[in-house]
Order: structure tokens, then sequence, then C-alpha cells
């Protein structure tokens, strides 16, 4: 017999670390169960989401041309390099906040 037990994937290695897990309040849980309910029964997500994406790219139309005095086609191209602007803005402060966290 020898009673001793077959050797485990861990043996002879450090034990895992254990991650911790952010604290989660009851009024969260209880929203983002409501949250993917609503999700779940959505048909269309596209469809559900577009007025907040129109109002997002109507954003940077307004600031390009907060009178809207320019033809629509120049509008529409300084709209489109104002928000290429600004998600490589966000790109910039992520980039600089992972190295600010690796340092």
């Amino acid at each position: 017999g020898g009673g001793h037990s077959p050797p485990c994937c861990h043996e002879g290695t450090e034990s895992p670390k254990e991650i911790p897990l952010p604290r989660t309040s009851t009024r969260q849980l209880i929203g983002a169960i409501g949250a993917h309910e609503s999700w779940a029964r959505t048909p269309d997500r596209a469809a559900r989401t577009a007025p907040g994406r129109r109002a997002f790219l109507e954003r940077f139309e307004r600031e390009v041309d907060p009178d809207g005095t320019l033809p629509p086609a120049e509008r529409a191209k300084r709209a489109e390099s104002a928000r290429k602007a600004y998600f490589a803005r966000l790109a910039l402060k992520s980039a600089q906040s992972r190295r600010k966290a690796v340092a």
C-alpha cells in the first residue's frame, strides 16, 4: 500500500496566488442582472444602440461646425478627423496609464 496520493499538477511549484476580486455591491449586482436580462431579450442590438451612436457622431459635427455653416461633405470630413483625434487621444492616455502601472 504506501498511502501516498498521486502527484498533483502543482506539485513542486509555488502555490497559486489569489487574485483579489473587486468588491461588488448588491445594487451593482441587481443592475448587472437587469442589464443582462434586457440585452438577452433585445432582438436587434444595433438598432437599440443606434440613437447613442448617432448622438456621439453628431457631437463631432457640432464641434467642427457649431454654426452649421459648412457644406455637409466638408462638415463630415472634419467631423471624421475630430473623431479620429478623439480616439487617438484615448489610445495615448491608455498607453500612458499602462506604462505608469508597470513602472
